[in-house]
């Protein structure tokens, strides 16, 4: 199977200069998406192939941003798709190749979404992008508004950058930790909601009806803060 990609990009010649992240960190990116990663399962797909980390003098192995869309792609294909290695490897190899390929079961626009990159951020990066000090974002990590990592998604840029807002108005990190909690019961709210309904979690369903759901629920929560706050 070739070593290089397109959409995701090459596992052997990444793309794009950044961190190189150990194996524990990949872990810690990727067990939130996939709760069943473990390290004898990213050495399993190394052994098949399909994704080639690099490797120090000391024999390590250091994964770009590249290897993690790969790694993310992979086991996508595996979990949502029910496809065997040896499928998801030919789907890889159309990749690689830099053709479109047919994923078995997914629609069009589902590939596309499938394929489509996510970027990461190192934390000195996310810092540049949004002016936040190296302490401010240990606050929010510490009041569980971000996560506890050294590489972030890039949706991060966003949050960031409203946490900086809100502190300028008096509203720090330590005084959202309710906000947070709050968050927490309604993803459990959530989760009980769509299992109670019979869709398997982690399914593509499943992320639909619960996006669907806290999408109703902002709505409800804006009523309920506009109301506070305007008195009508």
């Amino acid at each position: 199977m070739a070593a290089s990609a397109a959409a995701v990009p090459a596992a052997s010649n990444p793309a794009g200069a950044g961190a190189r992240l150990s194996i524990g960190q990949v872990l810690s990116h990727l067990q939130g998406e996939f709760g069943d990663l473990t390290p004898s399962k990213l050495r399993f797909l190394e052994e098949q192939g399909l994704v080639t980390p690099e490797r120090t003098r000391s024999g390590y192995r250091k994964f770009s941003q590249a290897h993690v869309e790969r790694l993310r792609l992979i086991l996508t294909l595996q979990r949502d798709h029910y496809l065997p290695l040896k499928v998801i490897a030919e789907v890889l190899d159309e990749v690689d190749q830099g053709r479109d390929p047919v994923i078995p079961g997914a629609a069009p626009r589902s590939a596309s979404s499938i394929l489509m990159p996510r970027r990461l951020l190192g934390r000195e990066e996310l810092q540049q992008l949004t002016g936040a000090s190296s302490r401010f974002l240990g606050e929010a990590i510490a009041a569980g508004l971000l996560p506890a990592a050294e590489v972030f998604p890039h949706d991060a840029v966003a949050e960031v950058t409203a946490l900086l807002r809100l502190a300028e108005q008096g509203i720090t990190p330590r005084h959202l930790r309710a906000v947070r909690v709050a968050a927490e019961r309604e993803a459990e709210l959530i989760e009980h909601a769509v299992s109670s309904r019979g869709v398997r979690g982690g399914t593509p369903h499943s992320t639909e009806d619960a996006l669907a759901i806290a999408a109703e629920l902002e709505t409800v929560r804006s009523g309920v803060l506009k109301r506070r706050l305007t008195g009508r």
